[in-house]
């Protein structure tokens, strides 16, 4: 993730105002709501960056292999990534 987290708190804060202001949210605890919608941006944006440290670990454990097999580590690197997205479903 390149936006630091200040950036993303500031980034919720101006979510919630204009949901709010266009009515499509309300809420009383503005502090706890901001601190929740944060985190789950903060969750979505490091999702690759999880993805990219696992498949390492993947790599990693079957170096020797890949060796033997002459493969290309970024040749590699892009086939588990994308065979991880594809089995999570998720959106890069």
């Amino acid at each position: 993730m390149h936006l630091p987290r200040e950036y993303v708190a500031y980034m919720a804060k101006q979510l919630l105002k204009r949901l709010t202001a266009s009515g499509y949210i309300q809420y009383e605890q503005p502090a706890y709501v901001t601190e929740v919608v944060t985190q789950v941006m903060l969750d979505e944006l490091t999702i690759e960056d999880r993805i990219d440290e696992e498949v390492r670990e993947i790599l990693e454990e079957h170096g020797s292999e890949m060796k033997a097999m002459g493969a290309s580590y970024e040749e590699m690197f892009k086939k588990v990534k994308k065979q991880l997205v594809r089995d999570r479903k998720v959106i890069l």
